[in-house]
């Protein structure tokens, strides 16, 4: 079983203000510490990058780098984030039989968290990593609060999301030819009538949406690199 991982990072960050995937945490850009489980996970065959046309070559040339001769390939990103999924779906390796889809902007996934979505692939024709939704959760219609949802049924959709690439490929072309926009793949594969199950997500792999999530991205960054330097000291002093 071959498995392509796509990270599409061609957004143009119009809320955030800025290309919020290249701006730097920690020293290097936002998508390096979201590539960098992809490309040291040993479930992951290939790694392809959707960018703006004007950003392949350094993205390609940086990617190459740091994949320690793991295949990476970096295509051109579509209008909507739909459009560059499929551009990188058409880029994968002809024998991947699993789609591994990440944010670019969640740069705190885990190997584990890889894993775990495609492993649940097994059971089902596509897996999405959520979390259980904590607060009480209200359907409004015009301001007007209709109804109290049951908390229990609610799940937070985060990423990676995995699915069996030929039934991703139905669900892209049908939304295409039906007119259909999702705000992720599951949605496409959920209009298909195609099984997707849950997998559990964790609270640090968080969207960077906002100036408020850059921040707590910041902070998080900062705790790490802490900790990482504790344990070389440690690990010094044993020595």
């Amino acid at each position: 079983m071959k498995v392509s991982a796509i990270i599409p990072a061609a957004g143009s960050g119009e809320r955030f203000g800025e290309e919020k995937q290249f701006k730097l945490l920690a020293g290097r850009p936002l998508l390096f510490h979201t590539l960098k489980p992809f490309l040291q996970s040993d479930a992951i065959d290939e790694v392809i990058i959707v960018v703006p046309r004007n950003d392949v070559a350094a993205i390609h040339r940086d990617a190459v780098s740091m994949s320690a001769g793991k295949s990476v390939k970096v295509v051109t990103g579509g209008a909507r984030r739909q459009d560059s999924v499929k551009n990188g779906v058409d880029a994968s390796d002809p024998d991947s039989t699993l789609i591994c889809i990440h944010d670019a902007v969640r740069p705190f996934v885990t190997k584990d968290l890889i894993q775990n979505s495609i492993s649940a692939c097994e059971n089902a024709e596509g897996a999405v990593v959520a979390l259980p939704s904590k607060d009480t959760v209200k359907y409004v219609e015009d301001g007007l609060v209709k109804e109290t949802i049951d908390r229990e049924k609610i799940w937070l959709a985060q990423t990676p999301q995995t699915f069996h690439k030929e039934k991703l490929i139905q669900a892209l072309d049908s939304a295409y030819s039906e007119n259909l926009i999702g705000t992720d793949e599951s949605t496409l594969m959920e209009a298909m009538g195609f099984s997707v199950t849950l997998v559990k997500g964790n609270e640090t792999n968080f969207k960077i949406t906002t100036m408020d999530d850059w921040e707590r991205a910041e902070a998080v960054a900062f705790r790490r690199n802490r900790q990482a330097h504790q344990r070389q000291a440690q690990g010094t002093i044993k020595e």
